[in-house]
Order: structure tokens, then C-alpha cells, then sequence
């Protein structure tokens, strides 16, 4: 664990002097100590800012292996998986992954991503240094030793809780820093539980400290943490510790539920709301961003929230969002847009899995909730018969305004610089010259600049692509970056506490949280009258829709499976369109599995991700306990 650890003093070492040196920019010698650090207000703000330096980026900045957890759960195909079967999803998809080579704790990239482990441990290292020194550190400002303090614990809770989403109940939990001299064969794993009520008390200190402001107001702190983030956090991990992956066997709802009543009701106390307006409508209410039936203020408004980056002053106009990575996400169009737009990839493609999650406009499910697919390979839907809106044969009409602000699909329209002119088997599209102009996306089989693909690497695996956090005409000669990703944002905090209240029992309180979401980009009420089995459902439903590519659903379907359990109903097999166009140019719509074969990502052991093998191999001969989860 490279900080309590490695668990030698040589190595313990290394961790501590490595990180003071970059955050110093120390002489080359390195002879600098602790207590030289906290004598100097300088060096002491620049140590906090080690504390912060193993923040993730995360969006699209999961550079390797396009979208990471989009891709490996129900939502996404990544194009990659057979472009590179010998890096990240590939190695997913194919079962390849170990404990000495796994995307996660194996490879990272330069903006945060990946290799969790040592860097989540090496930043925790470092706060609980700053922790335990600051209070007699010399300052300037006590103001600031107040605010620094509350940082450093709020900024452990995050790499906390990040620890425990992808790794599970394998944590000790480090309230003091250790020093070279300690015993660490006495170190031991503790309960899911006990670590969230650890990162609890970490945000409950950060929040109790009235210099820590509840959102950052001006551009020169941007990235740093504020009270709406713990309030976040405690939000999101009490209810892991309450769902059937991690209780234990104990019945968690109740405190999940006052816990986020509680965190809820504070962040809308303190400014932060919906994003409930176009702000910006002569970009993303034009004929350029929305054309046809998607054109509406809803659309446009859920858009216009993910492809904009919130700014830092005292009234944005983004208040929703409550804490955002501290960078871009940089050239999205090509990455994980429409490949063809530059010919390079497009990197997540949304599964036909997610497009059957929208419902129609009318608010009902296009599929039963409780089984969704007569057959194992989802070929075979199980069509609500409630539902008389959706027909298979004209499947994109009629549905949720989310859905033509995040996908892509046959017959949509993208304005945007093209790098290509068009050839006589782009039917809907020829003749035109490469440039800035309005292109139809043809996803059938066969078309050749978007049609779907199983090895193209700007193609579609599925039928479709992304366009959440797409800008309506960014690329080529009009480069629009992709928006700072959204780490918290209270849309799901209102979704949390939905969860936790339906579980609890407190089913109109989770009914109108639901229907908060839903209002915003008006959609109809919930029905009156659900059980709370069927409003548990559409609690886990509306969490897919409206927190679609955002790195939950992953985790969603793991914590919502039980320890002995698997991930064969949601992640063995993803199914794409098949489009086939016919002579009179009308088009034939079926499904088709994106490849011959399962993914292998579905068993007991991808309920979590392992730890690295040689820090595992380390700390069962220091501890002679097996730390390693199960599986791997």
C-alpha cells in the first residue's frame, strides 16, 4: 500500500521525500525534513498542494482505454477492445486482466487516471501528515491553517472513498501518519462500514469549518474543495455502505436515508440547484445543435449542461454542479465522438442496452424493469405492454428529451467540420466536399463513413455514438474542448437520496425526488400508487437515463449485486442495432450482439478490481493476512 506503508522504512521513505520534492522543487541533495516544511508558510501551502496533485481528471482524459468504466458495464462498447485487445477494455472484454495486469492498478495515463492504488495511498500519506502537523505549523493567516486543515480532510475522505468504490472492504483506515519505527504487521483490514463513517467524520470536520467556503466563487482557487463536496461524498458513500454488496448482512437504509435527507436539504440551503435553463440558446436552440423532433428546450438545456464548464463566481450560472476536475477534457470529437468527424476513433459507443433505457415522451418504460430480456443475450426484449408509443421499426421516436442530447443515432444530424468528401455509398449524404457542414449519421450497415463496424476503428460497434459531452459543432476549424468533467453534481445527490429513501420505505419522499429529475427536462410524474419494489426499480432506472456515461452505472450494478453474486444479466453481453437499408431507402432495425462471443468481465471476481500483485504479495508477509479480493 505505498504509503503505510510498502510496507518498509526504505520505501516509506522514498514516498515521503518523493512527494515533497515535486511539490518543493527541492535542491537535488532532497535534504529537506518535515519539520523544515511546516516552519514556512510557503512550503506548507505548497505540501496541501501534493495533497491535491493525484486528483483525477477523469471523461475523457481516461486517455488509454477511452472511458474506462462506461465501457465496462451495460452503457458503452469501447472501439478500442479489438483495435488494441492487449490494452485496457480489450483486456476487460477478454478476461485477461490479473492482478498484475489490470488497467486500473497497472497503467495510468498523465492527467490522473488509473493506477489507483499507489497514488490514492501516496496522497492519503500526505494529508494525514498535513493533518497531524498542521495545527503547529507556522502560517500566516490562521484563517488559512483553518481552512488548510479542513481541505486536507476532505481531500482524504475523496481518495477514501475512491479506494473503497473500486476496491471494496480491503482498507485500514489511517487517522495519524505512520512513522519509520511502527509496527505494521499489527495493520488490519476494516469493515465497509467502518471506513465510511471514517470518511464521514473527515467530511463532517470539513463541513463544521466555517472557513471553508461551501462553493469556490473566484477562478484563482478553482479546483479546490469546498463544503458541497462533502456533503457529496457522505451523500454517495453512505449509501454504498448501505447496498447488498457491502451491508454485511445489516440493514443501513435508515441512516442512508437521514444521512442524505440531511446533505440534500444542505446543499440546497446553500445555492446549490438544477441546471433548469438554456443559457445559451443562439448555439444550443439553433438548427445547428438540434434539427427536427430532438429540437426542444430540454434537449438543449441537458446539452448545454455537459459541454459547458461551470464557472468560479459568486452567481454562475451552472449551480448544479458541485465540484468539476481541475482540466478539460480536451479534443472529445476525436477520442469519443464520431471518428469519422477526423477519422481517428470513436471510442465509447453507447450499447443498444442504454437506448432501450429512455423511455418514451410519455413516461413509460419501452421494457419490463423487472426483466428486461426473455433471453441471455438481449436479443429477445421484454416490451412493456403498457407502452403504446414505441414501435422497434421507428424505435428513435418519441423518447426522452435525454436521449437526443446523449446519443447519437441512424438518421440524427451533426454540423461540424467533416475531413472528408462524400462517396456514393453515403446515400443520405453524397455528393457533398469535405468541410463545415450538415451531415446526416448513417449508422447502417455498410455506410461507409459512420455505419457500424466490428473493427473500423472510427466506426460504431453499436449503432450509435456518444453525444452527451459533445459541443454541438466543436471540431476541425471550430475547436470547443470538452467541458471540465462533473465529479459531483447534485443531480445525483437528489438521485442518492431517492435510493436511500425508497429502501427505507419513505416512498412519496423518493417518488418526488424522482420526479425533481424528471421535471427538469419534462418528463411526466412517476405513476401514483408504486409498491416499493416498483419504485425501487425506477429509482435504479432513472439513475441509468439521467446519470448515463457519467462512471455510475458501473459501480451501480456492482453494489447493487451481493458478494457471492455475479454480473451475468447486465455485462456478459452487449448488443448493438442492425440496421439494414433497403432499396427504397427506408431501413429495417434489428439487433445483433456486438461481437460472437461473451465478455469475460462479468464474473464474481469484477465485482471489485484487485489490488496491484506485488503490494498484495507485500502486505501478506507483513501482516500474514491475505488482503487480496476474492477472484484475483
Amino acid at each position: 500500500m505505498k504509503i503505510k506503508c510498502i510496507y518498509s522504512a526504505l520505501i516509506l521513505m522514498i514516498l515521503t521525500l518523493g512527494s515533497c520534492s515535486e511539490a518543493l522543487d527541492m535542491a537535488p541533495d532532497g535534504k529537506i525534513t518535515m519539520d523544515d516544511i511546516f516552519a514556512d508558510n510557503d512550503k506548507v501551502g505548497a505540501f496541501l498542494n501534493s495533497c491535491y496533485s493525484n486528483m483525477p481528471v477523469k471523461g475523457t482524459r481516461y486517455f488509454f482505454w477511452s472511458r474506462g468504466p462506461v465501457d465496462w458495464s451495460d452503457e458503452a462498447w469501447d472501439t478500442d477492445a479489438e483495435a488494441e485487445s492487449w490494452i485496457m477494455s480489450g483486456r476487460m472484454y477478454n478476461g485477461d486482466a490479473s492482478a498484475s495486469s489490470h488497467p486500473i492498478t497497472n497503467i495510468s495515463d498523465d492527467s490522473g487516471n488509473g493506477n489507483y492504488w499507489p497514488r490514492y495511498w501516496s496522497a492519503i500519506r500526505n494529508c494525514t501528515v498535513f493533518i497531524d502537523r498542521i495545527d503547529k505549523a507556522t502560517v500566516s493567516d490562521e484563517s488559512n491553517r483553518k481552512r488548510w486543515k479542513a481541505e486536507a480532510h476532505l481531500l482524504r475522505a475523496y481518495y477514501y472513498s475512491e479506494l473503497l468504490k473500486w476496491y471494496g472492504p480491503v482498507l485500514p483506515i489511517e487517522r495519524t501518519s505512520y512513522g519509520l519505527a511502527d509496527d505494521f504487521s499489527q495493520v488490519k483490514k476494516e469493515s465497509y462500514y467502518d471506513v465510511v463513517k471514517f470518511i464521514i467524520e473527515d467530511c463532517d470536520v470539513a463541513i463544521a469549518t466555517a472557513e471553508l467556503p461551501w462553493r469556490i466563487t473566484i477562478s484563482s482557487e478553482a479546483g479546490r474543495v469546498n463544503k458541497g463536496m462533502a456533503e457529496a461524498i457522505k451523500s454517495k458513500m453512505i449509501l454504498f455502505a448501505a447496498s447488498p454488496l457491502y451491508n454485511d448482512g445489516k440493514d443501513h437504509w435508515q441512516e442512508a436515508y437521514t444521512i442524505n435527507k440531511t446533505s440534500l436539504a444542505n446543499l440546497k440551503a446553500n445555492g446549490f440547484e438544477l441546471y433548469n435553463k438554456v443559457n445559451f440558446p443562439q448555439t444550443y436552440m439553433s438548427d445547428v445543435a438540434f434539427i427536427g423532433p430532438e429540437k426542444n428546450k430540454y434537449s438543449a438545456l441537458y446539452n448545454e449542461y455537459f459541454t459547458q464548464t461551470m464557472s468560479y463566481s459568486p452567481s454562475p450560472v451552472d449551480k448544479e454542479t458541485i465540484y468539476q476536475s481541475r482540466d478539460g477534457q480536451g479534443n472529445i470529437w476525436n477520442i469519443d465522438g464520431i471518428g469519422a468527424q477526423d477519422g481517428y476513433k470513436s471510442g465509447t459507443c453507447p450499447s443498444q442496452e442504454l437506448v432501450d433505457s429512455y423511455e418514451t415522451i410519455d413516461g413509460k418504460p419501452i421494457l419490463d424493469l423487472a426483466n428486461p430480456y426473455l433471453d441471455e443475450k438481449h436479443l429477445e426484449p421484454n416490451y412493456n405492454e403498457d407502452n403504446t408509443l414505441y414501435d422497434p421499426q421507428n424505435p428513435y421516436a418519441n423518447r426522452d428529451p435525454r436521449f437526443y442530447a446523449s446519443i447519437y443515432y441512424n438518421g440524427s444530424k451533426r454540423k461540424c467540420f467533416w475531413s472528408f468528401a462524400e462517396a456514393p455509398g453515403s446515400y443520405e449524404n453524397f455528393p457533398a466536399p469535405m468541410g463545415n457542414r450538415t451531415r446526416i449519421i448513417a449508422t447502417y450497415v455498410g455506410e461507409p463513413q459512420t455505419g457500424i463496424s466490428a473493427s473500423v476503428r472510427k466506426a460504431t460497434r453499436t449503432g450509435y455514438f456518444e453525444r452527451k459531452f459533445l459541443h454541438p459543432n466543436s471540431g476541425g476549424d471550430n475547436v470547443v474542448g470538452g467541458a471540465n468533467w462533473k465529479l459531483f453534481r447534485l443531480g445525483e445527490v437528489i438521485l442518492n437520496f431517492a435510493e436511500a429513501a425508497a429502501e427505507a420505505g419513505k416512498l412519496a419522499e423518493a417518488a418526488e425526488a424522482v420526479n425533481e429529475i424528471r421535471r427538469r427536462v419534462g418528463m411526466p410524474d412517476l405513476p401514483t400508487g408504486l409498491s416499493k419494489e416498483e419504485l425501487i426499480l425506477r429509482v435504479r432506472h432513472e439513475r441509468r437515463v439521467e446519470l448515463a456515461m457519467e462512471e455510475n452505472r458501473y459501480f451501480d450494478v456492482r453494489r447493487w449485486c451481493t458478494p457471492t453474486g455475479d454480473l451475468s444479466k447486465t455485462d456478459k453481453w452487449i448488443t448493438a442495432a442492425e440496421i439494414t437499408r433497403n432499396p427504397d431507402g427506408t431501413y429495417t432495425y434489428g439487433r445483433r450482439t456486438v461481437r460472437s462471443t461473451e465478455r469475460k468481465c462479468y464474473t464474481n471476481k469484477f465485482l471489485w478490481v484487485p489490488i496491484p500483485l506485488a503490494e498484495a504479495n507485500r502486505l501478506k508477509a507483513i501482516t500474514g493476512e491475505d488482503w487480496q479480493n476474492a477472484g484475483w
